[in-house]
């Protein structure tokens, strides 16, 4: 029994789910940012720390470039759907 109890103490927890929005996960990102840079947390919170992060600036990004691809396609004052190719 001890085997299994060691398995799933090491077993990775699942990530937090992202923001719902640009503005919260940047909010989220710079709050996090502070606490990494304060030098104040533990090595296994600047781990766990620096991975939210990462998943943070991805969403960040990936969020401005849709925005930036449909920018792209204004036509006059008509804003169209872009379609990814």
């Amino acid at each position: 029994m001890a085997k299994s109890s060691t398995s799933s103490a090491s077993a990775p927890a699942a990530a937090p789910a992202l923001p719902a929005t640009y503005e919260a996960a940047l909010q989220e990102l710079e709050g996090l940012v502070d606490s990494l840079e304060s030098g104040q947390l533990p090595l296994d919170q600047l781990l766990t720390g620096y991975q939210r992060g990462a998943q943070l600036l991805k969403f960040c990004k990936d969020k401005l470039e849709a925005v930036e691809n449909q920018i792209k396609v204004l036509e006059g004052t008509e804003l169209k759907p872009w379609v990814q190719e």
